[in-house]
């Protein structure tokens, strides 16, 4: 009896291999239009770009922004799929495909163990620059030839750059010039406290009279003589007095 059940179960398992082996030969070849969408394994999300292979016929296509691709081939063929960062995938399109679905195929991405990495910095020494130094010499003074106004005593040891700097044309216009940025500069610091208000104030003079004395005033290059609201005041004054003397 035991022996009986045993050839039973050994008869039927071979049927089924048999069976098995019908159904696979069965599957005839025949051309089908593939329609995949290849996913990434981890996360589903779209493979973009990637290239599809066919084995049988070396043929290639590539799919689109999404991982979306049509392919025509044969129902028994089978495909490759490669992608930067994802391991090659061989595919074997199943019996059951149909042409209306979409097969979602799955690419495994790569993964590599990245060594901690140190950056260390070094500072370098700059070596062989010149460090200049810094004039003190007012800008007014300065010449091609000088950095400083020029001591009677390089008349003898260079005369030619002692009448450069006194008797040039250019120096002296280039003097002037500076004298005027100078000048104007002092003049924008102590307009805060010269002003036609200030004038009329101290002298009594009435509008068009404080500009004629203002004009005067100005003509006189008594800006180095000012730098406070206290000098302003006395300046106006004591020359009043000289514009008053002096008939005006």
């Amino acid at each position: 009896m035991k022996y009986r059940k045993q050839l039973i179960f050994f008869i039927l398992l071979l049927s089924s291999f048999q069976l098995f082996s019908q159904q696979v030969e069965e599957v005839d070849p025949m051309p089908i239009k593939l329609k995949g969408q290849i996913l990434n394994l981890d996360d589903e999300m779209p493979v973009p770009y990637a290239t599809i292979l066919n084995f049988r016929t070396h043929g290639t296509i590539s799919a689109d922004d999404q991982g979306r691709f049509t392919m025509d081939m044969m129902n028994v063929d089978s495909l490759a799929i490669s992608s930067l960062g994802f391991s090659k995938t061989i595919i074997h399109i199943p019996a059951s495909y149909n042409e209306m679905n979409v097969l979602k195929l799955y690419a495994k991405p790569i993964r590599f163990a990245i060594p901690e990495v140190q950056v260390k910095g070094e500072k370098f020494k700059v070596e062989g620059l010149p460090t200049g130094k810094k004039s003190t010499i007012d800008p007014q003074l300065r010449g091609d030839a000088y950095d400083k106004k020029p001591p009677l005593i390089a008349a003898l040891v260079t005369p030619l750059s002692f009448i450069q700097y006194y008797a040039s044309k250019h120096e002296k216009e280039k003097r002037e010039a500076r004298q005027a940025i100078a000048n104007d500069k002092k003049w924008e610091i102590l307009s805060q406290y010269y002003n036609k208000k200030l004038v009329m104030e101290l002298t009594g003079l009435n509008d068009p009279q404080a500009d004629i004395f203002m004009t005067w005033f100005n003509s006189k290059d008594l800006i180095g003589q000012m730098s406070t609201d206290y000098d302003v005041r006395a300046q106006i004054v004591e020359q009043f007095k000289i514009y008053k003397s002096e008939g005006h």
